[in-house]
């Protein structure tokens, strides 16, 4: 069994992190007026450990004894039936399952689930019908249609089941769900906070760490404790006895996102495209978020790139991401993406390959100048800010306060600090 399952606070009395909100829950369960709870926070943080020990408080060592089922369900839509399978997690007393899995088809999913469940409630030992719990993981990936239909649902079913709904953000969740539930803020760990439960599973293991090692891999987690506890395992398969010198093993899919990333740089080519797009596929065959993969090519890219292409890219990262999460083929996205970076890679270099000059930073003649200005003069829609933008990215060099001086000369606008102040902060390149 791995650590992070192995060390799971089975309940509220053994969380090690987030004590104060493990006990506010508690007291929910001691005086039997648990509403719908709303528990959000990042990846890594504790959610599902806290939902777990609660169901273990509320219904005691049986909520642990689940199944895993395919559940189908036959749907009646207008004119026609919808079949619909998905995988479910219950026991006696909840169910639990990803909606979003359904894809566009989740509103009837959480219509028919919660009718089923408010149809089967449990009785108690003292004969009176208690209510299930129905806990909706990723809520936030939700459709609106489905999310809708969720507060529906909630209003109408309310005495016979509770819903535990959990995210990793709570602003893609209508105002009108998060309204009918009481939220609750799940933060990320804090290294020191990190640091204690590795100490507390090395002690439990039995192993002698070094002197700033569990810091060490607290730093590589990114506040992320299932990460941590992953890479201390890790570790420890890797090499024992630990030692500072130890390097902590990066995850593979980090590895393959950064490989992607140099062979992006290194060709653009209809061949390397197609290398891309089976890598694309590979992780996320894997079960990578395609989001995840994103932002982590993302963040390898503007690594490698110039200062002058960063905004450009960044601009197309976040364009992308929002369509994303609007459509339904992530694949789409991220090869479009690709295909952005390519395009704004080239333009980059059509750019400076105009001008006679090798190298930005030997730019000292006004020639060039004039050259930047008569080459501006070929955009119409540009106005007057945009142009001295480009001017400022082109001209990153000792003289390029000359450089604006001059085209502000030659557009008859004064060269104010303004102008000067305005080109620091808007430095990006020409979206032509």
């Amino acid at each position: 069994m791995l650590w992070v399952d192995k060390y799971r606070p089975k309940n509220l009395d053994k969380v090690l992190i987030h004590e104060q909100t493990a006990q506010n829950l508690k007291k929910l369960v001691t005086e039997q007026d648990c509403p719908h709870l709303l528990f959000y926070g990042p990846p890594g943080s504790g959610k599902k450990t806290l939902i777990m020990a609660l169901l273990r408080e509320m219904f005691g060592p049986s909520a642990e004894k689940v199944r895993v089922e395919n559940k189908g369900w036959k749907v009646d839509a207008g004119t026609r039936t919808i079949e619909i399978e998905l995988t479910t997690l219950s026991s006696t007393h909840h169910v639990e399952l990803n909606p979003s899995d359904a894809g566009f088809q989740d509103r009837y999913i959480v219509q028919e689930i919660i009718k089923e469940m408010a149809r089967n409630r449990p009785i108690d030992t003292k004969g009176k019908r208690g209510f299930k719990v129905l806990v909706l993981n990723e809520v936030d990936k939700l459709s609106k249609e489905a999310q809708h239909s969720l507060r529906r649902t909630m209003e109408k079913y309310s005495s016979s089941c509770r819903l535990i709904l959990c995210c990793n953000s709570s602003s893609k969740v209508t105002e009108a769900v998060r309204s009918r539930c009481l939220n609750v803020r799940i933060n990320a760990p804090k290294n020191e906070e990190i640091v204690k439960v590795l100490e507390f599973i090395g002690k439990k293991e039995s192993l002698e760490l070094p002197p700033g090692f569990a810091a060490r891999v607290a730093a590589k987690s990114n506040r992320s404790l299932r990460r941590a506890i992953l890479l201390f395992e890790a570790c420890r398969v890797q090499q024992y006895p630990f030692t500072n010198s130890q390097v902590i093993p990066p995850m593979d899919w980090e590895e393959y996102v950064s490989e992607i990333a140099s062979d992006i740089m290194k060709e653009q080519s209809p061949k390397s495209l197609f290398q891309v797009r089976g890598k694309f596929y590979e992780l996320l065959v894997n079960c990578i978020p395609p989001e995840i993969i994103l932002k982590r090519l993302l963040s390898e890219l503007l690594k490698k790139l110039d200062a002058e292409l960063k905004h450009e890219v960044c601009h197309w990262a976040a364009y992308y991401e929002h369509r994303m999460r609007l459509g339904q083929k992530a694949i789409f996205h991220l090869e479009v993406l690709r295909l952005s970076f390519v395009t704004a890679r080239f333009a980059f270099l059509a750019f400076f390959s105009s001008y006679d000059c090798p190298k930005l930073n030997q730019f000292h003649d006004t020639s060039v100048c004039s050259q930047v200005y008569e080459h501006l003069q070929g955009f119409p829609y540009c106005n007057f800010w945009l142009k001295l933008e480009l001017v400022f990215s082109v001209y990153w060099a000792p003289l390029w306060k000359k450089a604006i001086e001059l085209v502000c000369f030659q557009m008859q606008q004064p060269a104010t600090a303004e102008v000067f102040r305005h080109c620091s902060l808007c430095f990006r390149p020409f979206r032509g």
